[in-house]
């Protein structure tokens, strides 16, 4: 019984996956579709959602069968052998990195917002300003302990709660301004709306690292893909709710203007408050500052635990795993991406950096889909409790091609250069011997449960971990 209370139940997993997903995405990925298909674009919020539920149970047939770390990078491997894994997790790397290149240029649009006088130069020493506090917080692992965490927390937050309040209302309001907002519902082709397709489910990605072994978890056959079905609707609820009061109250010009369209609903909703209105606006861009802030830091340390992983394994340099003699952090992968993840965020724009990186996490999501259906071919004892387990990974492989088939030619290109580097790295590299004390430290129970605990009580899974608290307490 002490045993299993050890373990994550639902709720616990719940939190993990939302957490795992909901960050400062919605704040670069609001009214994205808008732009290009207008209101309708609601609707492949829902088809996103749908599509990364479907992939994400896959992953977890994945982990059910092979509680190990390592995501698509271990699971292909297995299935496919050593160098298919290396290729798999390198793309899930540079997918990764191209997520943290996206993050800097969000960061500068939601300044820009608050302070419209910066310039070109000025917006590129703000990226690096950005960059280096994601770089030595990292390193040095300086995290907010208890209530000064969950108080961050709560300042990131917030801001969404009171769009999606102050939505509703102007709405309720304001209904004539409202409905004439979602009109026309439909603009753009079938191009323009695959393109949409592809940058919104850009927000639900990071489901992928949400997946841990089957052996931390209470019932992994049950509770797993209970988990990630409810940890789903709950993100797709969140997102459309906040899309909604956001285009009740821009129109789509507006939109199309915007590169901060929740400061702009904020500016317009909370207008009739008088002088409070700036006051709230202002809040608000604090909050999108500090929420992406906290999510590229956040996706630091996932690419760089993938990153110390394949090192680990002797697939990459052996001082990408070196840690911090002082800090015991992997200074040197995280340091690494920083200084190209800055490059990148100068060089791309944000729907070039998400596109790019939908392709390269549809690659990874191909294989883990494929994987599943090896692992559950190889091991029929193991899958048999598993549902779904004969169609859902198929679905799986064809959405994510789907996904991968709408990308643009133009980022097929530079995926495939930065794909085929990989290969004379892993020449290079792969015959090393793995790290095995180090290895051995990574791969271990409270090191999981470590990073299993901060995520599961990031941004919008805060609340819900209370919730949880406070319920358990009144059951004791």
């Amino acid at each position: 019984m002490s045993n299993n209370r050890k373990k994550l139940t639902t709720f616990d997993l719940t939190n993990l996956v939302v957490g795992s997903i909901i960050g400062a995405d919605i704040y670069i990925a609001t009214a994205i579709g808008s732009r290009l298909i207008g209101p309708v674009s609601l609707l492949l919020w829902v088809a996103s959602g749908i599509i990364a539920l479907v992939i994400a149970l896959s992953f977890s047939y994945c982990v059910t069968i092979l509680p190990k770390v390592g995501g698509p990078y271990a699971y292909t491997g297995t299935v496919a052998g050593p160098f298919a894994g290396f290729m798999i997790g390198w793309s899930l790397l540079l997918a990764e990195w191209f997520s943290l290149a996206v993050f800097p240029v969000a960061f500068v649009q939601y300044f820009s917002a608050l302070v419209p006088s910066i310039n070109s130069l000025e917006q590129i020493g703000l990226k690096a300003l950005f960059i280096g506090i994601i770089v030595s917080t990292n390193i040095i692992g300086v995290k907010a302990a208890g209530r000064a965490n969950d108080i961050l927390t709560i300042i990131k937050l917030s801001p969404l709660i009171l769009i999606i309040i102050g939505g509703i209302t102007y709405a309720s309001l304001q209904p004539t301004v409202a409905i004439s907002n979602f009109q026309p519902f439909i603009v753009g082709g079938a191009s323009e709306a695959g393109q949409a397709l592809v940058l919104i489910f850009w927000a639900f990605a990071g489901f992928e690292l949400s997946t841990l072994p089957a052996d931390m978890a209470e019932r992994p056959e049950r509770s797993i893909p209970r988990a990630i079905a409810i940890g789903m609707a709950i993100v797709s609820s969140f997102y459309l709710l906040t899309n909604l009061a956001v285009m009740a109250t821009v129109d789509r010009v507006g939109l199309m203007e915007s590169f901060s369209p929740i400061m702009d609903a904020a500016t317009t909703m909370f207008s009739p408050l008088g002088e409070i209105a700036p006051i709230i606006t202002l809040f608000i861009g604090i909050g999108a500052l500090l929420s992406i802030l906290g999510a590229d830091e956040s996706g630091t340390i996932g690419t760089s635990r993938l990153a110390y992983a394949m090192a680990l394994d002797g697939n990459l340099p052996r001082k990408v795993a070196e840690p911090h003699p002082r800090f015991g952090t992997p200074y040197i992968s995280i340091i690494i991406l920083g200084i190209t993840a800055f490059i990148a965020s100068i060089l791309g724009g944000i729907t070039a950096l998400i596109s790019s990186s939908v392709l390269l996490l549809g690659l990874a999501y191909l294989a883990t889909c494929l994987s599943a259906m090896g692992l559950i071919r190889r091991n029929p004892e193991q899958s048999v409790s598993l549902r779904g387990r004969r169609f859902i990974p198929i679905l799986g492989a064809i959405l994510s091609l789907l996904l991968i088939s709408l990308i643009q030619p133009s980022t097929w290109i530079i995926g495939i250069i930065l794909l085929s580097i990989g290969v004379p790295i892993y020449t290079l590299f792969s015959p090393k011997k793995e790290l095995k004390e180090l290895k051995a430290l990574f791969t271990s129970n409270e090191e999981r449960k470590k990073w299993a605990h901060c995520q599961s009580k990031r941004f919008l899974a805060l609340p819900l971990h209370h919730i949880g608290s406070y319920l358990r307490r009144r059951n004791d």
